[in-house]
């Protein structure tokens, strides 16, 4: 099975939250039934506008691809909204997101060639690489596996020095940033499910030690929530998204998220999740949590103990 290390979607406090999604409990093959017709309806939109040629290829060539619009909570039971949102998907892949589509369906398959994940074609793919690879590394964000199989970004926000990082690129490249690495995350994820047969979803794991109530990068902050903004309304995120774990919270800031998550909306307090994590608070590396890490066993009992504890 392959094992998924990589380190390139930032998610943060202040980054707009997707709506919780419930996965599922049939097989792939199953849903892929029940979703046959309209699977197949999707797949004739997507013949009409890019070509037949087009199904051959990533992320067209995957069922799984549609079936996500199909179990997204917004277009469940209503035909025309699906159709609207996959068209609108279409259209940016075709357009404003094309170039980072495309890096990114040419770099996943090169990082699965070998069967263990090479994350060197996903760095050389993204857009402004060779100016954030300074800023984001292994020790602050990456993504693997759960217990489950599921994909898990670990960050460390607080080790981000988003505001030098800012004076490196542009809003514009930060987002573009962002995006390729959302669109590499749903490849990975949608081959996966193929593969287990099982609908693999993506959540995120934020170590919050150290971060600061005040300051930091408004620039970074606006490139997280235009990202967010853009993958929310042209992919199918409401179905692909997990829990959100804000780990390690400094005492101030945990008292004002027990003051204001009251007034969240319930679909944000559905996928919140908050718990202490000694395991990733203790490494030096976000990489010792990783397959073959020296706390991977501690790692993934204790993300197996903060989601059950939290249901």
């Amino acid at each position: 099975m392959l094992r998924v290390v990589f380190f390139l979607v930032v998610v943060v406090v202040g980054s707009t939250l997707c709506h919780a999604f419930s996965v599922p409990t049939l097989s792939v093959k199953q849903l892929l039934q029940d979703y046959s017709s309209e699977i197949a309806q999707l797949k004739q939109v997507a013949t009409s506008t890019l070509g037949e040629s087009s199904l051959s290829q990533l992320p067209y060539q995957n069922d799984v691809f549609y079936l996500r619009y199909c179990l997204d909570p917004d277009c469940q039971g209503d035909e025309s909204e699906r159709l609207k949102r996959f068209q609108e998907g279409l259209e940016w892949r075709q357009g404003e997101g094309q170039s980072i589509c495309q890096a990114a369906s040419q770099a996943v398959p090169q990082a699965m060639s070998s069967g263990a994940w090479d994350n060197s074609p996903i760095w050389k793919a993204a857009p402004h690489s060779d100016k954030l690879s300074q800023f984001l590394t292994p020790q602050n964000v990456f993504t693997t596996t759960t217990s489950t199989n599921d994909l898990i970004y670990c960050i460390r926000a607080g080790q981000i020095k988003d505001v030098d990082l800012m004076k490196a690129v542009s809003v514009s490249d930060m987002v573009d940033f962002f995006l390729f690495a959302k669109e590499v995350n749903l490849l990975v994820a949608n081959e996966r499910s193929v593969e287990l047969d099982r609908l693999v979803t993506i959540l995120t794991a934020n170590d919050l030690t150290g971060v600061k109530l005040v300051g930091g990068s408004k620039d970074f902050r606006s490139a997280l929530g235009e990202s967010s903004k853009i993958a929310n309304q042209v992919t199918p995120s409401k179905a692909t998204s997990g829990p959100t774990l804000l780990l390690n919270l400094p005492p101030l800031l945990a008292a004002l998220v027990k003051l204001f998550t009251p007034l969240f909306p319930p679909a944000v307090n559905e996928r919140l999740r908050f718990a202490k994590s000694p395991c990733i608070k203790s490494v030096d590396t976000l990489l010792d949590v990783a397959p073959g890490g020296s706390k991977r066993t501690d790692f993934v009992t204790e993300i197996d103990s903060i989601l059950a504890s939290s249901k």
